[in-house]
């Protein structure tokens, strides 16, 4: 898959998650959902402001407007997992919590594909996407777990903190048995 396609994938996942969440038959069966859905959306915001939004910021003539406003949506989700991910049981807040990520996240989804993505498919070349999409997929395996909204959301800062975050992610993941990725 090129970079464009692997993160719709990634979008087309989410979007299955929020519907698995309200179809969940049980507590545990829900709090499953959002611990997955804060691991698969922190990996996935993380990616795309390494990789994708540098790319986007040199190649598109408005790149760093349209930059910052998703990286200012970003943190609203960033914000909205970490609530999440503090939520140890399953009562009104943690649907309330969800009902707000899925709206973020619909908005999120509608920029980023209606506009962002067939601009940057204009913009970059196939082969480009294609080596883009490689190291995307290559890096989800050590990209950070969990939302760190307070975190550098950029290159330079973002490529040094982003693997401290990881390993703390994943050590905590260990720690308190979620599934790995």
């Amino acid at each position: 898959m090129d970079a464009i396609e692997l993160l719709m994938h990634d979008h087309r996942m989410v979007e299955q998650l929020f519907r698995d969440y309200h179809a969940a038959a049980s507590a545990a069966q829900r709090r499953a959902v959002v611990e997955t859905l804060v691991r698969e959306l922190s990996k996935h915001a993380a990616l795309e402001e390494l990789m994708v939004y540098p790319l986007a910021k040199k190649v598109l003539s408005d790149g760093d407007q349209r930059i910052r406003e998703h990286l200012s949506e970003h943190r609203a989700v960033k914000e909205t997992l970490l609530a999440l991910d503090k939520q140890s049981g399953d009562d009104e807040r943690t649907s309330e919590l969800m009902d707000e990520l899925r709206r973020e996240v619909e908005e999120h989804i509608r920029e980023e594909e209606g506009e962002l993505m067939p601009l940057l498919r204009d913009a970059v070349s196939e082969e480009e996407l294609l080596r883009l999409g490689k190291m995307l997929a290559r890096s989800k395996q050590t990209a950070p777990t969990r939302p760190h909204p307070n975190a550098p959301d950029e290159p330079p800062a973002l490529a040094f903190a982003g693997p401290v975050a990881a390993a703390y992610d994943r050590l905590r993941d260990r720690l308190q048995g979620r599934p790995r990725t």
